[in-house]
């Protein structure tokens, strides 16, 4: 396990790739005790890349939507350098293409809130940076896509 953590090149991130898929498998609760513990070891000095990807993986593991807005807000503030972690040009350059999924994810915390307004001005800001994304590749495309679905959602929302 150590080598092919080694061999992966960034064993915190197949952490949070493994976790990920636990998740996604259906284990919530399971996969939630493991994102928290990989939190509390990455601390406030942590890598910002690995606290972003941690915090919005731990916050669809969450069953309540204001602790699932709670973790979405810490991932957009470690992608912004705010939550005091250290911050780097790796940061920028790794989630230039991810900034669109926070923001998306934060819309959507809003919606199941009943914040239309919140959710309409992330959603725009998802749509701004997606719209400057130069790349066309299938991850930008499906966000756009995502973000498309929210609008009209949205659209019949009063207020």
């Amino acid at each position: 396990m150590v080598e092919q953590q080694e061999a992966s090149g960034d064993a915190v991130m197949t952490r949070i790739g493994q976790t990920a898929i636990l998740l996604h498998a259906g284990d919530r609760q399971e996969a939630r005790g493991r994102f928290e513990v990989l939190w509390e070891e990455l601390g406030p000095q942590g890598d910002p890349w690995h606290r972003c990807m941690a915090a919005h993986y731990l916050a669809d593991a969450q069953d309540d939507p204001r602790d699932e807005l709670l973790w979405d807000l810490r991932a957009l503030a470690a992608a912004d350098g705010r939550d005091g972690g250290r911050g780097g040009e790796r940061l920028s350059v790794d989630l230039h293409g991810f900034r669109p999924s926070l923001h998306l994810a934060l819309a959507a915390d809003y919606v199941k809130l009943g914040r239309p307004e919140a959710a309409r001005i992330h959603l725009g800001r998802a749509r701004t940076l997606s719209d400057a994304l130069a790349e066309q590749g299938r991850p930008a495309r499906g966000v756009r896509e995502a973000i498309g679905r929210l609008e009209l959602r949205l659209a019949g929302e009063p207020g």
